[in-house]
């Protein structure tokens, strides 16, 4: 499998295309990393270095890998946190031409927005840009409730009203969508639970919530989820392998006391899930 993954890189940490490579090559995947970025860390710490790169920098690279004759090979195209208005139109082009030289490969979108405790955290012109034309081009999108809300202009909470969330979202475009960070009312006291749902029916986990927040977890679900999903067309055993690989993951980052994704030294858990999780079909 061939995925070209257009996103920002840090140099320290793991966010990005700095979280989502490592754990896709250790499963075999074969990425092509396009930078949107190149800081020196993750805006989160407040103080970064390094520059914001012209989307017509971006494109030129894309345009570069496409001269090499690359893009029928393309599986999937990937994207997540998009820093300026422009680079949307450079994934959605890009997305065109792989698909012109592969009508089979994929789109997965990573809706990068916000989240339910702080809001939306980009530009203001981001989330109607993701909205109203790159999420309509994706083939599986992977947004958090809050985002998934934002996208369909809805306030999901209960299942059931996530579900109907995600067959809104599914209406504009994408077959597939992943859910992270449901936390519906009534779901079991101390977890946290994600959902998946494509044409075949809707899937829910749940596993411990971790009292933690990780920067890039959702980067390396996403990557995780979109190359399972590509290998299996398979909504449910995307996501416990998925589910399976990230907790322990974000467990064993939770006991090293790091700030930092401990990416590396977890990685025979991407490989290797121990499938401690299994899916609940919902739908």
């Amino acid at each position: 499998m061939k995925m070209l993954s257009i996103q920002s890189a840090v140099a320290y940490g793991h966010v990005g295309n700095s979280a989502a490579v490592f754990p896709l090559q250790r499963i075999g995947v074969e990425v092509l990393p396009v930078y949107t970025v190149n800081f020196s860390n993750h805006t989160g710490y407040g103080a970064w270095r390094g520059p914001l790169i012209d989307p017509a920098d971006v494109r030129e690279v894309i345009t570069g890998i496409e001269e090499r004759g690359v893009l029928p090979q393309i599986d999937a195209v990937l994207s997540g946190y998009q820093g300026g208005e422009g680079i949307g139109d450079v994934i959605i082009d890009a997305v065109a031409r792989v698909k012109a030289a592969n009508p089979g490969a994929v789109y997965a979108c990573d809706p990068v927005m916000g989240n339910a405790k702080s809001g939306c955290f980009v530009a203001p012109a981001i989330p109607e840009l993701l909205r109203d034309r790159v999420v309509p081009v994706a083939d599986i999108i992977t947004p958090n409730q809050f985002e998934l809300g934002y996208l369909t202009r809805t306030e999901p909470s209960t299942l059931e009203e996530t579900l109907a969330s995600v067959d809104a979202a599914r209406a504009m475009g994408p077959s597939v969508v992943l859910v992270t960070s449901v936390e519906r009312p009534d779901r079991e006291e101390g977890t946290i639970e994600m959902l998946a749902v494509d044409d075949k029916g809707a899937w829910l986990v749940a596993t411990p919530h971790l009292p933690m927040k990780a920067n890039g977890s959702g980067d390396v679900t996403a990557a995780l989820f979109t190359a399972h999903y590509v290998a299996t067309h398979d909504a449910e055993v995307a996501l416990e392998r998925t589910v399976s690989s990230v907790f322990d993951l974000l467990k064993a980052t939770l006991e090293s006391g790091e700030r930092e994704l401990q990416l590396v030294e977890s990685q025979e858990y991407y490989a290797n899930p121990r499938m401690q999780f299994t899916a609940q079909r919902v739908r």
